[in-house]
C-alpha cells in the first residue's frame, strides 16, 4: 500500500475516530471540515482507491469466515459426522464421510441431487451423511419433517428421493401425495413429525450451521474441508481423492 493510502486511511481513522477518542477536542470546526475536504477531494481524484478498500475488506470477512470454519469443523465433528440421528446414504462403514446440508426446494440442491446420487452409487467406499437445514419457509420446513418421521417408518430415503425427483416446488400439499405414494401411514407421519424429536432435531441442525457459517444450501463438509454451493460430481470426487491422498479422514 503506498504512502498516499496510507495517509489517507489514517485521515480516515483520525476523523471517523473523533466522537470517541479522548483527543476529540484537540480538533477544532475548521480543522474537521478540512481533513473532511482532504480525504472527499482524494477519494473523487482517487475512485480506484474504494476498490481496493473494498476487496480487501472481503479478503479479510473470507479469511475470518474461514478460520471460523476450520475451528468449528474440529470442535463439532461428532456433530458433523457421527450424529446417530442423522441418515446415512451410500457405505455406512465407508472410510470417506460426505456431508450435505440442504433444503428441498432450493435449486441448486435439486441440480446436484443426480451428482450426488451418481457418486453415491460409483464410489462404494463412500459414507454420505444428510443433514435436513430447511431455509425457504414453511413448506420447506414441513418437507424436513416429513422426511424425519418418514424415518420411524423405514422410509427416509424414498421419501428423500422422491421429494428431490420431484419437478416444481415442494408444497405441503405435494409432500403428503409423495408420502402417500410411498406407503406411509399418515396419521403416524403426521404425529411423529410434530413431535419433539423431529423438532430438536431441525434445530441441532440450525445451531451446527449457524456455528460453521452456512448460510445457504447446499453446502458440503468432505472431512476438514467445507464447501458452500453446488459442486459438480468431478469436482465432488477431486475432493474426495485428497483426502484418501493424505492417508484418510482427519475429522471424519
Amino acid at each position: 500500500m503506498h504512502a498516499a493510502v496510507r495517509t489517507l486511511l489514517l485521515a480516515t481513522t483520525l476523523l471517523w475516530g473523533l466522537g470517541a477518542s479522548a483527543h476529540a477536542a484537540e480538533f477544532n470546526d475548521a480543522q474537521r471540515k478540512e481533513m473532511e475536504s482532504i480525504i472527499k477531494d482524494y477519494l473523487l481524484a482517487n475512485p480506484d482507491i474504494l476498490r481496493e478498500m473494498g476487496q480487501l475488506l472481503e479478503q479479510q470477512e473470507r479469511l475470518a469466515e474461514d478460520q471460523q470454519r476450520k475451528g468449528a469443523l474440529v470442535a463439532n465433528a461428532d456433530k458433523i459426522f457421527r450424529d446417530g440421528t442423522d441418515f446415512v446414504a451410500g457405505n455406512p462403514d465407508g472410510k470417506v464421510t460426505m456431508v450435505e446440508f440442504f433444503d428441498y426446494n432450493c435449486g441448486w440442491c435439486k441440480k446436484g441431487f443426480s451428482e450426488v446420487m451418481a457418486l453415491i452409487e460409483s464410489d462404494k467406499d463412500l459414507r454420505f451423511v444428510l443433514k435436513e437445514f430447511p431455509i425457504f419457509g414453511g413448506d420447506s420446513d414441513y418437507a424436513a419433517q416429513a422426511a424425519i418421521a418418514a424415518g420411524k417408518q423405514g422410509k427416509y430415503w424414498d421419501l428423500h428421493v422422491a421429494m428431490f425427483s420431484h419437478e416444481g416446488k415442494i408444497t405441503k400439499e405435494t409432500v403428503d401425495e409423495l408420502a402417500t405414494a410411498q406407503g406411509l401411514d399418515m396419521a403416524q407421519l403426521k404425529k411423529d413429525m410434530e413431535s419433539p424429536e423431529t423438532a430438536a432435531m431441525l434445530e441441532r441442525n440450525r445451531t451446527l450451521a449457524q456455528s460453521l457459517a452456512i448460510n445457504g444450501t447446499p453446502a458440503f463438509i468432505i472431512d476438514d474441508k467445507l464447501v458452500p454451493g453446488y459442486l459438480p460430481k468431478a469436482e465432488l470426487v477431486s475432493a474426495i481423492n485428497d483426502v484418501r491422498a493424505k492417508g484418510g479422514c482427519s475429522l471424519c
